[in-house]
């Protein structure tokens, strides 16, 4: 499920970068440590739902929009 975590860190990754919110102010206004915010976009570490939705408040996005599609994570486990 590591590519599960990479390929939510990428989305989030992606949304904040549309919204031109740095890491450190998302990480800020979330309530999440900087370098734990890192480390989520990453990949490195699974997302619990709470920060998850904390971040889809500030990402201005719902959490749907942050998590791939089954046929896109079965593609890159192939």
């Amino acid at each position: 499920m590591a590519d599960l975590s990479t390929l939510v860190g990428e989305r989030i990754r992606q949304q904040r970068k549309r919204l031109g919110i740095n890491q450190e102010k998302l990480a800020l206004i979330a309530d999440i440590d900087r370098s734990y915010m890192g480390r989520i976009e990453r990949g490195e570490v699974n997302v619990t739902l709470d920060k998850l939705y904390g971040l889809c408040v500030v990402l201005q996005c719902e959490a749907a929009d942050l998590l791939p599609l089954r046929a896109e994570l079965d593609r890159r486990q192939e």
